[in-house]
């Protein structure tokens, strides 16, 4: 009996491997042969909160589809702090998930989605929203951010999860100081 198991476990993984390794080859050489996704528009014209909120927690790709990462960003935010759409586009979702309000907006002319948490929002699904338009107010308490109020920001292509900073442009992720460049034309003054 105990060998009639063993032979029967051993088919098995036999059957299971040439049934199931095909499929997973088919599927990697599917994916090899995809053309790259085409890379985010730097269209940002505001970030969710605040002029240059400190990033609590950065962008963590997972390895594979349901692998641990962190698919967003976490910004410090102050419970009430008016949320703003990045980038001008239509919401697509505004209501709670898991106990947290969430807004998530299609950008207009991309394939790409934007989300924000946890927000109590202000606009519904279907509004039209411009860049830098409040959809919202941060919720208090959540446990996203260990204890601190932020807001995690995503960004989405179809069901893939990109970092929400390639979103913005220089002018908006650079935190350093204002630089003065010449006037063309006006004479420097002498000294």
């Amino acid at each position: 009996m105990v060998i009639m198991r063993r032979v029967m476990r051993q088919v098995t993984r036999w059957v299971v491997a040439a049934t199931v390794l095909p499929l997973v080859l088919a599927v990697a050489a599917a994916r090899a042969d995809a053309p790259p996704s085409p890379p985010v528009p730097a269209i940002a014209r505001a970030w969710p909160v605040g002029v240059r909120p400190p990033v609590l927690r950065g962008w963590e790709p997972p390895a594979t589809v349901y692998g641990p990462g962190h698919r967003g960003v976490d910004v410090a935010a102050s419970a009430g702090e008016p949320v703003r759409a990045v980038a001008a586009g239509r919401v697509s979702f505004a209501g709670r998930v898991a106990g947290r309000g969430v807004v998530s907006v299609a950008l207009t002319g991309t394939d790409l989605r934007t989300t924000y948490e946890p927000v109590t929002a202000t606009v519904e699904k279907g509004d039209e929203v411009a860049a830098g338009e409040v959809m919202g107010a941060v919720e208090a308490g959540g446990a996203h951010c260990g204890g601190r109020t932020c807001v995690h920001w995503g960004l989405l292509r179809g069901g893939t999860y990109l970092n929400p900073l390639l979103l913005l442009p220089p002018w908006l992720l650079d935190a350093g100081p204002s630089r003065l460049l010449p006037v063309l034309g006006v004479p420097l003054p002498e000294g």
